[in-house]
């Protein structure tokens, strides 16, 4: 399955760092990327969310397939590509609108970067919490484990497992010890050069903390 529903909340992993969050009567597209075609991607984002500017997260072929015209986009300070329309630059700290909401959907910007990798220096890109349905939803963008994952309060949480270029499955392991939702699904692995165990991350959640549940979606 490539998807699943969580309290009304319908979680679709598009591949990679990809996802659609629909709830509320909103779709909300996370770094679409390599997406199909057809109607289920035709121009009907709400809200899109951009965690950096790396091709295989903020990519124009694919933002073309899910944005229209009223689309709100949220792009990090520092990513070059230019849109048309609705767009505003966030960073992290930001709860935007003024702790108010767009779209009747209330979104929080957080730090993500690496530690101990050239690839993510801080500032480079963000993750999100999307409140959507009841749920908190803790999109980690490219991250290690950085401390302030220990003050993230999410229900659900999308962790990068691959290594290389973020958290490898011991590191997202710990990070989901940490903030310990009631649900993970790792992300950011099975493309080339990035490899990540989605079963081995399962048994090492598992190890720290039986009660989070595992969803191993297929892209």
């Amino acid at each position: 399955m490539n998807s699943v529903k969580i309290k009304g909340v319908s979680i679709q992993w598009l591949g990679n760092s990809g996802f659609l969050l629909e709830g509320d009567g909103k779709k909300i597209y996370i770094d679409p990327y390599q997406i199909g075609e057809g109607p289920a991607f035709d121009d009907r984002a709400d809200i899109l969310l951009i965690t950096h500017e790396h091709f295989d997260h903020c990519s124009p072929e694919d933002i073309r397939k899910v944005r229209r015209s009223d689309t709100t986009t949220l792009i990090p300070e520092s990513c070059s590509l230019e849109f048309r329309g609705d767009a505003r630059r966030v960073e992290e700290g930001d709860i935007l609108a003024d702790g108010l909401e767009i779209k009747g959907i209330r979104i929080e910007v957080v730090p993500a970067y690496n530690i101990n990798k050239p690839y993510h220096p801080r500032g480079l890109g963000v993750g999100y919490i999307v409140e959507l349905g009841g749920l908190r939803i803790f999109h980690a963008g490219d991250s290690d484990f950085i401390p302030e994952m220990d003050t993230i309060s999410a229900d659900v949480a999308l962790l990068p497992i691959g290594g290389t270029y973020t958290m490898d499955e011991e590191e997202a392991a710990s990070a989901a010890a940490v903030i310990s939702p009631g649900f993970v699904i790792p992300m950011h692995y099975g493309s080339e050069g990035i490899d990540g165990d989605p079963e081995r991350f399962k048994a090492l959640v598992h190890s720290k903390n039986p009660d989070i549940k595992v969803v191993i979606l297929d892209s």
